[in-house]
């Protein structure tokens, strides 16, 4: 017996639809503008003509929008649609075998043969019936009238004629007959906002804001201190870690020693006290309308604040009381506190998310990120969300952008490739990468080409740091001037979204805890004193590449990377291009001791330039400008001058 699920009169195939992400189980990402190109390979039996059809819809549409699909080759076809909103799109594909246009190609064919075509005309005449069923009032009379012509004998030339119009082919692609139609799985689309692909993060405590020695910083010391200086730097994020009421069981002490004195503030990660929890005020730093202006204020200097989501707790946290069963219980009745053995946290209590109570569990940490949003914040980076349900992470994002679709979410998760992957598909905007780490040349290209030429360019986003609050990488600790500036170039440029931990990388402090790539003296365990006016070389980089960035549009995408060929293991050259015409050529010299050079190949069918055409490389750091030719031409960095080139590529 033939199963009632088989279709047999169904006779199109569509397969190997793009984009797609693990078979549409995951929405694949873009950018409000971006142009979404859709490709599958649709085929049929026999010789017959299919159509095929895009149809898309934004999330608050009724109906579909169709554009027709155009043969490439070899059985793929292809269209496209603009993403214009910010919000998920759906997307599909539809075909079906076009008797119409079969009937077009086959009865043209004969009449070129000189064939007589008064039985193809009937069924031309037949089609056109079919087509005034479904026709506007307009073209229903017309089309009535056509049936008429081609099934008169006495008007056989002037239906020959209208076989091939321009009105006839109009009406088989307007009136299509979609009897035995196959449509694809529906697919999803979400699309960000600009921020998310574009953006420049500094990161600092607000209790170091202060200009004054000794004194603890507040939300008006940063309004007053550091936003004039991350407007003049450039930067566009400010990240600031947790803002809560720190615990006072088991608080550490300075570099993170078990034993706390008396006026040493605490761990901002160690969060909540009798004063409240995740939704409460450190007093401080000020109060809830504090923070408030300094969200307005950061706001109208174009500059975002992200707020730090730490999913845990101090001994002292509001919820330890009223929810123990969100914790996990010891044999002897007391909470587990964190540990990473050898390594224990007596301060900070992890959640549990195999609770019995997750629902509730989930429902109050959604409504600490709705409050948030409530208060202005549009950005969240999330403390280790490795650690946390991937389940929950699915729903919660979900959840929050069907009410702020323009919220962005930051994984802080420098951990294993499959786990930082699944996040990013669940939802996660922004990525902590494997940046940190990645060195010599071989490893800088090969990650590169890992993030924007696989399938890791539908989903993840990634976001370098050169450094972060808790970690000082081993290439920093040479305290070399030429490397802090090398690593936050290659930061900036190599991708579209970056950050630094801000005075500390600005200062070029190195001194890190004995064989650890962490701070000596971090400002996680204590308040410090910074110079907010400070100025150096690394900060006139900052500055002068943060203007490049803003003003060039190659330097606001990750995936338009495309590496140049050079001659020299220490030199490592890549270009940027806008479809707007804008090219950006970066060289960096990896080596921060010594002086290095060579030819370095330009594709020249990328920057539009014949062999024997001249140039203009201009040096957007420098100001110096350059004439070149051709595909090769010579460069030579010595590192303690400046170790890049950052060049536009002009028409001379």
């Amino acid at each position: 017996m033939i199963s009632k699920t088989i279709q047999g009169q169904q006779r199109v195939i569509i397969e190997n639809v793009s984009p797609q992400l693990d078979a549409g189980r995951f929405a694949v990402k873009a950018f409000i503008g971006d142009t979404i190109k859709v490709e599958a390979d649709i085929f049929l039996d026999g010789h017959d003509q299919l159509s095929a059809r895009l149809l898309y819809k934004f999330s608050t549409d009724e109906a579909w929008t169709e554009k027709k699909m155009s043969f490439v080759n070899n059985d793929r076809y292809e269209a496209s649609f603009e993403a214009a909103k910010n919000g998920f799109y759906t997307y599909t594909i539809e075909a079906w075998v076009d008797h119409a246009a079969t009937w077009e190609h086959e009865i043209d064919m004969k009449i070129k043969d000189g064939q007589i075509v008064n039985v193809e005309l009937l069924m031309g005449a037949n089609i056109l019936d079919k087509m005034a069923k479904i026709a506007s009032k307009e073209d229903k009379t017309e089309l009535k009238a056509t049936a008429k012509i081609f099934r008169d004998k006495n008007t056989y030339n002037e239906a020959i004629a209208f076989t091939h119009s321009e009105k006839m082919h109009h009406w088989i692609e307007q009136y299509p007959d979609k009897q035995f139609i196959a449509t694809h799985k529906e697919l999803k689309l979400w699309v960000d906002r600009e921020k998310a692909a574009f953006s420049s993060w500094y990161s600092m405590f607000p209790r170091s804001a202060s200009s004054k020695k000794g004194q603890h910083g507040t939300f008006k010391d940063v309004e007053e201190n550091v936003l004039p200086r991350l407007k003049s730097l450039g930067f566009d994020v400010l990240y600031i870690p947790p803002i809560h009421p720190i615990g006072k069981q088991f608080r550490k002490g300075k570099n993170n020693s078990t034993t706390c004195e008396e006026d040493e503030p605490g761990v901002p990660y160690g969060i909540g006290s009798e004063l409240g929890g995740h939704t409460a005020i450190l007093p401080e730093l000020g109060t809830l309308d504090d923070l408030k202006h300094l969200i307005a204020t950061c706001n109208e200097m174009g500059i975002e604040l992200a707020l730090d989501l730490a999913i845990q707790c101090s001994p002292d946290h509001p919820w330890a009381k009223e929810h123990p069963e969100w914790f996990k219980i010891r044999p002897d009745g007391t909470i587990q506190y964190a540990e990473n053995p050898p390594k224990k946290y007596q301060d900070i209590y992890p959640i549990n998310f195999e609770s019995e109570n997750w629902q509730g569990l989930w429902e109050e940490l959604k409504t600490v990120i709705m409050t948030w949003a409530e208060w202005g914040i549009r950005i969240i980076r999330v403390d280790n969300p490795h650690t946390k349900a991937f389940g929950f992470w699915e729903w919660v994002i979900a959840e929050v952008q069907t009410v702020y679709p323009d919220m962005i979410f930051l994984a802080e998760a420098f951990t294993k490739p499959k786990v930082m992957a699944q996040l990013a598909k669940l939802g996660y905007t922004h990525s902590y990468t494997y940046y940190t780490w990645r060195n010599t040349k071989a490893e800088l290209i090969g990650y590169m080409n890992e993030l924007t030429k696989t399938e890791q360019a539908l989903y993840m986003r990634p976001n370098f740091w050169s450094n972060t609050h808790d970690i000082l990488p081993w290439c920093l600790q040479t305290g070399l001037e030429p490397m802090f500036i090398i690593r936050y170039f290659m930061a900036a440029t190599l991708s579209s979204n970056y950050g630094i931990f801000g005075p500390v990388y600005e200062y070029m402090i190195n001194e890190g805890n004995p064989n650890k790539e962490e701070y000596k003296n971090s400002e996680k365990y204590e308040i410090r004193h910074w110079d907010w006016q400070m100025e150096n070389k690394l900060t006139h980089v900052i500055r002068k590449t943060n203007e490049a960035r803003i003003e060039n549009s190659a330097l606001q995408r990750t995936n338009n990377i495309t590496f140049c060929d050079i001659q020299n293991d220490q030199v490592l050259a890549y270009l940027k291009t806008h479809s707007n015409g804008n090219k950006i050529l970066c060289a960096v010299n990896l080596d921060p001791h010594n002086r290095q050079g060579g030819n370095v190949r330009i594709p020249l069918h990328l920057i539009h330039k014949h062999p024997d055409q001249e140039y203009i490389v201009h040096d957007l750091i420098t100001g110096a400008k350059y004439v070149w030719r051709g595909e090769y031409n010579f460069i030579d960095l010595d590192p303690h001058i400046m170790p890049m080139h950052l060049f536009r590529i002009e028409d001379i």
